[in-house]
């Protein structure tokens, strides 16, 4: 019977903790977006799953990309 004293004051601490880290995790958006990594699982975009010519076309693509946002950031300066 003395037990209960010490196991009801450990049980609320622990229903005090799992209630912090609830409203923690929702102030802190980690329920936002809870789809998307179930749909990012089932559309990978393996680069090795291309032809060497699809690569070479996507790296090229990329390399565009990036020089037209460098030129962007140049001219607002």
């Amino acid at each position: 019977m003395t037990i209960l004293y010490l196991l009801i004051p450990l049980s609320l601490v622990l229903l005090g903790l799992a209630v912090w880290a609830f409203f923690w995790a929702v102030k802190n958006d980690q329920f936002e977006d809870l789809e998307g990594p179930a749909h990012r699982i089932l559309f990978d975009d393996d680069e090795n799953d291309l032809t060497p010519e699809a690569r070479e076309q996507r790296r090229r693509a990329a390399e565009r990309n990036a020089a037209a946002s460098d030129d962007d950031k140049h001219l607002d300066r």
